[in-house]
């Protein structure tokens, strides 16, 4: 059921989504996913839970620690390829984004995603603190501020017509910041 909803919100956006066509989108009756999930903000939150999952699990493969002993491009190179687990690189990480920014954008207006959409950033803003720590790099809160700004700017530009960029578009602006902000704080 989940993964239905995941179909139905990158297909259709959040507005396209309801108990009864994740139901038929599923091969199940409405009865059965109402057992499960109460209403399409459950749905929502399960399928962006699910893309949060994905993309830790993703994480995980690239622990920051690693990062300590790294300076100038092999620092570059290791932080972006740790940044590039969260971004839209690839058709999966695309639909992951596409729902966290469904739910982002809910969580304006509808307080139900509030926390669930504050804790995805500030997991974010913690990998991010963590692997500038490990790069010695000066006020990381700060500078991660400005990186999760990057990336989320990234993200909207990439998944959607507002920026049209394209995957190697978001890897040179991504390498070309992480550069500035690095040099900038050594």
């Amino acid at each position: 059921m989940v993964d239905a909803a995941f179909r139905l919100i990158v297909k259709n956006g959040l507005e396209g989504l309801t108990i009864r066509k994740v139901a038929l989108e599923a091969g199940l009756n409405v009865g059965s996913v109402r057992h499960f999930f109460d209403n399409r903000e459950d749905l929502l939150t399960a399928a962006a839970l699910k893309a949060t999952t994905r993309m830790e699990s993703r994480l995980k493969k690239y622990p920051v620690e690693r990062l300590k002993t790294l300076r100038g491009d092999d620092a570059v190179s290791a932080l972006q390829e740790i940044l590039e687990q969260v971004l839209p690189v690839n058709e999966e990480s695309r639909e992951e984004a596409i729902i966290v920014i469904e739910l982002i954008r809910a969580s304006r207006t509808q307080p139900v995603f509030a926390e669930c959409a504050a804790q995805m950033g500030s997991d974010l803003n913690d990998v991010i603190i963590s692997a500038l720590s490990c790069l010695a790099v000066p006020d990381p809160s700060i500078v991660a501020r400005h990186i999760s700004a990057l990336i989320g700017g990234l993200t909207l530009d990439t998944i959607t017509p507002h920026g049209s960029l394209t995957v190697p578009q978001l890897r040179a602006t991504l390498r070309s910041a992480l550069e500035n902000i690095l040099k900038m704080e050594r």
